[in-house]
């Protein structure tokens, strides 16, 4: 911030003030005032907290099988967890656990305390959405049909690391590019969609827009080229620009009503105005390079850098839940409206998911798995399972 500049009172000033002060002294002194009766104010509501403390029997039962693939699947992400103070002695502890009902459950409540997530309001319903990985049809040349480019990161992307400055500013970015001496913002997605980008190598082709839209949402996903063969994709960064959902510009321009958005209903209208696809994709600025992955049969890798597990992991808002935490979901399906509830890894995140009670459910790779997650819209609500004696993630915000 720039410095708080002082400068001496000039000298017409100071005899202006002499002169105030000597009529003020010989001016007769005002009647002394009564004393106002204070106006009565109501007390202060204390904020909710984010955290509220609950019991173990205050959580939706899980199935034994559910229970398990949990419990798993979170431990899987203890190899990234190894140096955090708060994960750490649980997940050492949890590499001796059986995989079974009784002893993942004696495991749970011996070492994690329940927190029911909570609204800014108070309430403790949230939005709990799905997300997949998709397989496309492309190539790794450009050709008659393949003509979308997947982008790697450009070579004169800049990213400034805010919190080396701000440590208030934690986990914030600045993206942008360099115009002589200057940093300025990257290109938006209409921008980088009507001029490419010659400065970021390209992984793969694609056959339709709406394709790289999907996957710049989901955050992953696999190309299958002529071959059969598949190349794996990845976030890897982005262009700094906001995400703002191309379902709501459908809404904003009375295209489609709100309860009629999904990821179907979306590309059927592209389907039927090819003409304003690049008017709908450019209402979301942000844009999203990736980088490629080696073969393999486990999931794609989240935020935390390890392989997604269908059904049990979720991605999160870590400004409420840091990754790497074990949370307790209680949904519905949106497919047949059974009850979707158990413990789920916080391993991922994404830019449209943001708010204490939100979760995004990773189902899994493909088109059965995309069908799922493309209509999940589910009303839930989200326990936080923190280790016992921890301080919680937000603790000015419990007092």
């Amino acid at each position: 911030m720039p410095a708080v500049l002082t400068k001496s009172l000039p000298g017409w000033c100071i005899v202006a003030l002499a002169g105030l002060l000597i009529l003020a002294g010989c001016a007769t002194p005002p009647a002394t005032p009564p004393t106002p009766t204070p106006t009565p104010t109501e007390p202060t509501k204390p904020a909710p907290l984010t955290y509220q403390p609950g019991n173990w029997t205050d959580l939706p039962a899980a199935s034994d099988a559910d229970l398990v693939n949990g419990f798993a699947a979170w431990r899987n992400g203890c190899s990234k967890l190894a140096r955090n103070e708060v994960w750490s002695a649980p997940c050492k502890a949890a590499a001796e656990v059986s995989l079974d009902a009784v002893s993942v459950r004696a495991f749970m409540q011996a070492n994690l305390q329940p927190y029911a997530l909570q609204n800014p309001d108070g309430s403790q319903n949230g939005l709990i959405t799905g997300y997949y990985e998709p397989i496309y049809p492309g190539s790794l040349t450009r050709t008659a049909k393949a003509v979308v480019p997947v982008y790697a990161v450009p070579d004169d992307l800049i990213t400034v690391q805010l919190d080396d400055v701000y440590p208030e500013l934690k986990g914030k970015r600045l993206r942008g590019r360099l115009q002589g001496k200057k940093l300025v913002a990257y290109p938006d997605a209409a921008a980088i969609g009507a001029s490419g980008l010659n400065t970021a190598p390209v992984l793969a082709w694609l056959e339709n827009p709406m394709d790289l839209q999907f996957l710049q949402i989901q955050g992953s996903g696999r190309v299958r080229l002529a071959d059969g063969s598949q190349l794996r994709l990845a976030y890897a960064d982005q262009n700094g620009r906001p995400f703002k959902p191309i379902g709501r510009w459908l809404i904003e321009q009375k295209e489609l009503k709100s309860g009629e958005v999904s990821m179907q209903a979306i590309r059927g209208w592209a389907q039927q105005h090819p003409d304003r696809i690049n008017q709908m994709l450019g209402s979301n600025p942000s844009y999203v390079f990736f980088r490629t992955l080696p073969p393999a049969n486990e999931g794609p890798q989240g935020a935390l850098a390890v392989p997604l597990t269908a059904g049990y992991s979720v991605a999160i808002d870590p400004k409420a839940v840091p990754l790497g935490s074990m949370l307790w979901l209680a949904t519905t399906r949106p497919d047949t409206g059974a009850a979707l509830q158990g413990p789920m890894a916080a391993q991922d995140t994404g830019g449209a998911i943001n708010g204490n009670v939100r979760a995004d459910l990773f189902w899994g790779t493909g088109d059965a798995a995309g069908e799922v997650a493309g209509k999940t819209k589910q009303s839930g609500k989200i326990w936080l399972l923190w280790p016992k004696g921890a301080a919680l993630p937000l603790a000015p915000s419990v007092n």
